[in-house]
């Protein structure tokens, strides 16, 4: 008996000891938890909260249906009404398109016939309540009011899952609308047929914002429909095919059987057929798909991986982390297959085509996490503008669904290849990419003549010529990098030299870059720096002199000698952030915004300034308004971002800031060193290497870098190269109150 109970004490004791172990094991951060996709749906951060997955083709998201700039995205925060459900959506834009292919459940039969001209036209809207909508990174769920319907959204990487549930004996229909658009979108033509009892197919073209947009759908359902009706222009049609500029069917599904139904759809840019085979075939497994999304992003995230007891500052980073993964987005299908602007079917081989390129804000920062965080994704983006290359022979400025917009100024896919080829990342013709970026600054389209001819764009040939010609500037210091590295020396020569067409427009007097006359002398007048005049009879792009006179990223040393010494050239800086906020004129440009003085945080060309001190020798003010930056305009509410999103660069700027590091100059391959606000930092380079950025002893005071080590030796300056980073270790800081003027300001060895 003794022996008896001696082995049931020590199972016991085993048994409790397994347990207490159990609960002592640290448990795994589940970075996903942190991502709140509501942040950037208010203010003007136009973003949507709906499901996709990193880089995903799919982005299945709510419709307000409201045509106005704060609903570019589709959604705003501020509203209340859905009209549906889309399949296409742009993540952060200052114009909208897409929202393509909307569905939407109903619990009663509704008159479709209505021709849609804005949402108070459409029948089958309904009111919700953010305390019944959720969202998730791959998730998106939201209870429709009026039709007393639970909406759950997910998606694959080519495939959207819909979950609806309807009250116990109601109706269950769908309403599927071609024809309803929002913002510059308008269709010119589309058509819908009801293939099978399970299965719709058929098109949607529109011009807007991408003149040619062809979106190709196939959708199955989980119950067999019983009944169709199907509208062309307004008209009732008998059959089963419905086509014309705007068509739209109700679909009616058997509800007796149970309150659930489930839908799957896929798209193409190039034929039903298509979309067929992009769409998945293993049933409804809505969760499963969900559980899949969940992991996907998951892993994503966990690319960077911050320590730090403040919990605001995780949401705030992994919601960053998370939006710079949004876009660009996939575009070829399965096959391969996409087509271009000119209706040219290309085939992908050996890579993902992607499109949704913004690329004047992205190549700033959002680029460069993404050769930090993927890697892989940067040949086949880079594969993607050589492909838009050769429909025109001329590098993209602004792609969407294939189609170049021409939004914005200058050529900034070039420092985004230069920055991948110099990085090391293969994968890519470096040759025909080196042509493309030739033959794109040596043709004569948007301002490049001018630019030629006269080293500069004078004012009076062409609108936001000081804009134009400082970005062309760097697209040109940009072209010489690579020729110097494929060993080109005269055309390196050429473009070196061109690459300081800024020094044209720099007013010592001022301190400002300005219009200059083709005379070569005489300067625009009256002048005003905080003078906006938004895209029309200005020089200066989205913004005012303040903010655009800065942007000389690839020679910051000359650009100081501009301005006499190091002294001069940081007390304007200083001015920038402390001048008062007034932006004069009548037609001022809304883009200005999350002012700190004249600095314009909601809008890129101010994005790289604050780090501008370290070339200046005074890093430890850079320390200081990065910090700043990263404090006041950043935060956990759907007014978290103090501008528009911009397929990411808003987020990349945070994400890389605040692990303290930030590509000035991208194409340079160089990080300026800020403020770290996490206690640690790991970015997986690798499945072996990892690099390590430590700040000891940070906190809301302690914002200035008082020593660092590098691997255990002594680090002492205010840049690392991504090299550097590529081999792994460990970059530790001890941070203070107080600045360490002599900490940083040896800039003559950039390892």
């Amino acid at each position: 008996m003794k022996q008896i109970i001696l082995l049931l004490l020590s199972f016991i004791f085993i048994t409790s000891c397994n347990q207490t172990s159990v609960k002592k094991s640290p448990k795994m951060d589940v970075v996903n938890t942190h991502v709140n996709p509501f942040i950037g749906t208010g203010g003007h951060g136009h973003t949507y909260p709906g499901a996709t997955v990193p880089f995903g083709m799919l982005q299945v998201s709510p419709l307000n249906g409201i045509t106005d700039w704060d609903w570019c995205s589709g959604y705003h925060y501020s509203d209340s009404i859905a009209v549906g459900f889309s399949h296409l959506s742009l993540s952060g834009t200052g114009i909208g398109d897409l929202a393509d292919v909307i569905f939407m459940p109903v619990n009663k039969e509704v008159d479709i016939t209505v021709t849609p001209k804005n949402r108070d036209s459409l029948n089958y809207k309904s009111a919700y309540s953010h305390n019944n909508e959720t969202a998730s990174p791959g998730y998106y769920q939201v209870y429709l009011e009026d039709h007393d319907i639970n909406v759950e959204l997910t998606t694959a990487l080519r495939t959207a899952y819909h979950k609806y549930t309807f009250k116990t004996n109601d109706p269950q229909t769908v309403v599927v609308d071609l024809g309803f658009g929002i913002n510059w979108d308008k269709a010119t033509e589309s058509s819908i047929t009801v293939e099978d009892d399970y299965t719709i197919s058929g098109y949607r073209f529109s011009t807007g914002w991408a003149k040619n947009q062809k979106v190709f759908f196939v959708a199955q359902f989980s119950k067999p429909i019983t009944k169709h009706n199907l509208v062309s222009d307004s008209q009732t049609i008998v059959g089963l095919v419905a086509k014309g500029e705007k068509t739209a069917t109700q679909l009616f599904f058997d509800s007796k059987e149970d309150t659930e139904l489930y839908a799957k759809v896929a798209l193409s840019s190039v034929s039903v057929a298509n979309a067929k085979d992009n769409l998945e075939t293993d049933g409804f497994k809505f969760e499963d798909v969900k559980l899949a999304a969940e992991n996907t992003w998951n892993a994503a995230l966990s690319k960077i991986k911050v320590e730090t007891s403040i919990d605001s500052l995780k949401t705030i980073f992994y919601t960053a982390m998370y939006h710079t993964q949004l876009a660009p987005v996939t575009f070829s299908d399965k096959n391969g297959q996409f087509r271009k602007e000119n209706d040219s079917i290309e085939t992908a081989t050996n890579y993902t085509a992607y499109s949704t390129l913004s690329l004047w804000d992205t190549f700033r920062a959002e680029h460069p996490l993404l050769t930090l965080i993927a890697p892989d994704k940067v040949s086949d983006i880079t594969n993607s503008m050589l492909a838009y290359y050769d429909t025109k022979k001329i590098l993209p400025v602004w792609t969407l669904y294939g189609n170049e917009t021409n939004t914005m100024t200058g050529y900034h896919s070039i420092p985004v290849i230069v920055e991948a080829y110099l990085k090391g990342i293969d994968g890519f013709d470096a040759e025909k990419a080196y042509e493309a970026m030739k033959t794109t600054m040596m043709q004569d389209e948007r301002g490049l003549k001018f630019y030629k001819e006269f080293g500069y764009i004078p004012y009076e040939l062409l609108d936001e010529s000081v804009t134009i010609t400082l970005e062309y500037a760097y697209n040109d210091w940009c072209v010489a990098q690579m020729a110097k590295a494929l060993g080109k020396t005269e055309d390196y020569n050429y473009f070196l030299n061109r690459s300081k067409a800024y020094q044209y427009l720099f007013d010592p007097e001022t301190g400002f870059m300005r219009g200059k006359a083709e005379d070569g002398k005489s300067w625009h007048t009256p002048f005003d720096p905080k003078y906006s005049n938004h895209r029309e009879h200005t020089d200066y792009t989205e913004g005012n002199a303040w903010q655009h006179s800065w942007f000389v990223p690839h020679n910051v040393e000359d650009f100081i000698t501009l301005h006499g010494s190091n002294e001069v050239f940081t007390g304007r800086l200083e001015q920038l952030f402390t001048e008062s906020s007034e932006i004069t004129g009548t037609n001022t440009s809304a883009d200005i915004s999350g002012l700190i003085g004249q600095y314009a945080h909601g809008n890129e060309p101010s994005h790289h300034i604050a780090y501008m001190f370290n070339a200046a020798n005074k890093p430890w003010r850079t320390q200081y308004w990065s910090r700043h930056i990263l404090d006041t305009q950043y935060n956990t509410t759907p007014n978290g971002l103090s501008g528009n999103e911009d397929c990411g660069q808003m987020s990349a700027w945070y994400a890389l800031s605040s692990i303290g590091l930030y590509p000035m100059n991208p194409a340079s391959t160089v990080y300026e060193i800020g403020s770290p606000i996490f206690e640690k930092a790991t970015l997986s380079i690798s499945e072996n290497t990892t690099f390590v950025i430590e700040a000891e002893h940070v906190s809301a005071q302690n914002i200035y870098i008082q020593s660092a080590t590098l691997n255990g030796e002594l680090f002492n300056q205010s840049s690392i190269s991504h090299e550097t980073i590529k081999h792994g270790g460990t970059l530790h800081f001890v941070m203070g109150d107080t600045p360490n003027k002599s900490w940083g300001i040896n800039k003559n060895n950039k390892r």
